[in-house]
């Protein structure tokens, strides 16, 4: 059972939602309030668990920052979908890039969130035309803003190296090196751009300008993995 929490400062749309979830199978609602300070506090008072998602209006009438309210959530424990007007794209791409998994227009369909929510707690990516429009043009966001090292695991990893081996060219345990690999896809998965395979993390370094030429033959998608 997906555990949902809508905050809206907007009663009408709250409700709606609250409707469509209702008649959605495997789907509850947990909570259904104006601002993400309530929630809380209903956590705090209820000592229920954290809602598995949480459909978040953009912008609260209370003051709060879109970054604020996401993180506050996502350190909570819960994936925020942010529901949003369609022509705010560079307050989405703040959203995400506080960690909200995704966004979802307000003009779409009811039944299109409950999608959404699916979607998102079986922990897949929400890409969709709301998210491709929230980073088309725009490389400083849908730059992953990998570390050093994760550049060095990436280079090496993309390139064709099994991670043990680029482990040991790094002078880091094998268990770093799988760390950074799982950080780095986590990242790209953030900015719209997943590379759940191998092939992919070198299509990404390419792309990033990490790996200029595949030195070596990457692989399938499950070696070194």
């Amino acid at each position: 059972m997906t555990r949902v929490a809508f905050i809206d400062d907007h009663e009408s749309v709250r409700l709606g939602l609250e409707a469509a979830c209702l008649r959605a199978e495997a789907m509850n609602v947990a909570f259904s309030g104006s601002t993400v300070t309530e929630y809380v506090q209903w956590r705090a008072l209820s000592r229920h668990p954290p809602a598995d998602v949480v459909v978040l209006d953009l912008t609260l009438g209370d003051g709060t920052t879109v970054t604020e309210n996401v993180r506050r959530l996502v350190l909570d424990g819960s994936s925020v979908i942010i529901h949003s007007v369609a022509d705010r794209p560079a307050a989405v791409r703040e959203a995400l890039a506080a960690g909200a998994a995704g966004v979802v227009s307000k003009s779409s369909p009811i039944g299109d969130v409950i999608a959404a929510v699916r979607t998102v707690s079986r922990g897949e990516p929400l890409n969709n035309v709301e998210w491709a429009s929230a980073v088309e043009g725009d490389r400083a966001f849908a730059d992953a803003q990998l570390s050093a090292r994760e550049r060095d695991v990436l280079r090496l990893y993309a390139a064709g190296l099994p991670l043990k081996v680029v482990a040991d060219r790094l002078g880091v345990a094998y268990s770093t090196a799988k760390e950074n690999i799982t950080r780095i896809r986590v990242k790209y998965v953030e900015v719209g751009r997943p590379a759940p395979t191998k092939i992919d993390l070198l299509h990404r370094a390419v792309e990033d300008g990490i790996l200029v030429e595949p030195s070596a033959d990457p692989g399938d998608s499950t070696r070194g993995r």
